[in-house]
């Protein structure tokens, strides 16, 4: 379900030809680089949040950490990770695909000025094993409800 998500979403806006399927896993930043052939830091991951019920998505850089004070000076609260048994409920992706495309009605998306160093990054595309070849201007336009934060460690 989750693959199908994200894939009409990209195939609405015309970059379903930019999806890249693995028969390995690429689950994690590290097993993603792998399966592509490229540096982690490429790697665009999709973190998930919980504020006070709400469910927030960053998409940061793989090399990138986040820095729990400017998580907090940027959103006013303290970064907490969303459990991994409630990412598929409230994003629509389970855990290893969790991505920004298709995700659920009510969950607010932001990009990390740490991908824009990046001509080329790749995103999960809703599952374990996928990816999607983007520059950080596709991610912009694919995602116009994103906004543009600085929430990592330089």
């Amino acid at each position: 379900m989750s693959l199908e998500r994200a894939e009409k979403y990209l195939e609405e806006r015309g970059f379903a030809d930019r999806i890249i399927l693995f028969d390995v896993s690429s689950a994690t930043v590290a097993l993603a680089a792998q399966a592509l052939g490229c540096e982690e830091c490429r790697i665009a991951k999709t973190l998930s949040f919980d504020q006070d019920g709400k469910t927030v998505l960053v998409v940061a850089a793989g090399d990138a950490r986040i820095d729990n004070h400017k998580y907090k000076e940027t959103f006013h609260v303290k970064a907490r990770m969303l459990p991994a048994s409630e990412a598929e409920e409230r994003t629509g992706h389970a855990v290893g695909g969790v991505c920004p495309f298709g995700v659920k009605d009510g969950v607010s998306i932001f990009l990390d000025v740490s991908l824009k160093r990046f001509d080329t990054v790749y995103p999960a595309a809703g599952t374990s094993s996928s990816a999607v070849r983007l520059s950080p201007a596709d991610l912009e336009g694919l995602l116009p409800e994103a906004s543009w934060i600085d929430v990592c460690k330089s």
